[in-house]
């Protein structure tokens, strides 16, 4: 395979001052049909610089030559270039959100409405530029959500306090239950695996009806006694696909959000694609934003699956 080199002057200047000249310089090139900003890029990261301002390149050839071990360049620089090439596969596992959306029987639709149209935000900015800004109303049950503590009580931890490391790579454990013969998911489902610290996603497969009128009646659920052993367990997040992590016909008890919630656990409702998740393996993400008072919002909740799965 043909290698090739750039062989340059240059001079970098820095934003906060200063400069540095560099004269015959050589630098590998994973192709020869580089641009001279993507050069310079190269040659910043090779260098290790930081508060860079500029990169003026002269006396550009590029010519065949054999690597010489580049940073930036080569099997090592493609590893951790962070295009997503050795990373696993993203499972997204939200519904998609949209005007008129209706998640929960009773709960508003989402209403959407434009601040500043495109039209109208030409007079504000220079020719060809154009900007669009929507306000969107709607309740913290939407779409695919994270319940807080706060969701359910009084002085429980808001969407704003709640730790990144409790929300971000959890190890997932998928309980497939679609055939299950009674709606109540019970704790014994959960006695063959350690659960402490993981993400157990209940795929009962009730997504299919998501956005239709049979999704707000017959939802499977998770039993009381099951939501105290995940508790008992240790568990930090309890998923599920259907319309609700409790039994919504049981005349308006909620045992597993109070059982879950108030220790500390997170819960996702209204998830989707579970079964394009493995059993075991992969890592869960289900991040709301940081909105203090409040205590339910949309997430964009995702499975990541290693390359080897």
């Amino acid at each position: 395979m043909t290698e090739y080199r750039a062989h340059f002057d240059a001079d970098i200047a820095f934003v906060n001052g200063g400069g540095l000249r560099a004269e015959a310089f050589r630098l590998d090139l994973p192709s020869p049909q580089l641009t001279e900003a993507e050069i310079g890029e190269l040659l910043v990261r090779h260098l290790g610089l930081a508060l860079v301002g500029n990169v003026t390149l002269s006396n550009l050839e590029i010519v065949e030559e054999a690597h010489r071990g580049s940073r930036g360049v080569g099997a090592a620089a493609s590893a951790g270039s962070g295009d997503g090439s050795q990373r696993g596969r993203l499972i997204d596992l939200s519904h998609v959100i949209s005007e008129g959306l209706v998640t929960y029987p009773g709960i508003p639709a989402p209403v959407i409405t434009p601040h500043l149209t495109r039209e109208a935000s030409r007079e504000h900015y220079a020719a060809g530029t154009e900007f669009e800004i929507d306000v969107i109303a709607m309740a913290g049950n939407t779409g695919t959500y994270l319940d807080s503590p706060f969701h359910r009580y009084e002085g429980g931890g808001d969407l704003a306090s709640l730790s990144l490391e409790t929300l971000v790579g959890i190890p997932a454990e998928v309980f497939r239950v679609t055939d299950a013969a009674e709606r109540g998911i019970p704790a014994e489902v959960f006695f063959d695996r350690e659960l402490a610290g993981t993400a157990v996603l209940l795929h009962t497969g009730w997504s299919r009806h998501f956005g239709t009128p049979e999704y707000g009646h017959g939802a499977p659920f998770l039993s009381e006694a099951g939501a105290q052993h995940l508790a008992d367990a240790g568990v930090a997040i309890v998923g599920i696909d259907s319309l609700n992590i409790d039994d919504t016909e049981s005349g308006g008890t909620r045992p597993a959000h109070s059982i879950l919630l108030a220790a500390g656990i997170h819960v996702v409702e209204h998830l989707t694609a579970l079964g394009d998740v493995p059993v075991r393996g992969a890592r869960f993400t289900a991040v709301p934003p940081r909105v203090a008072g409040f205590g339910t919002f949309p997430v964009r909740a995702f499975a990541e699956v290693p390359a080897a799965s």
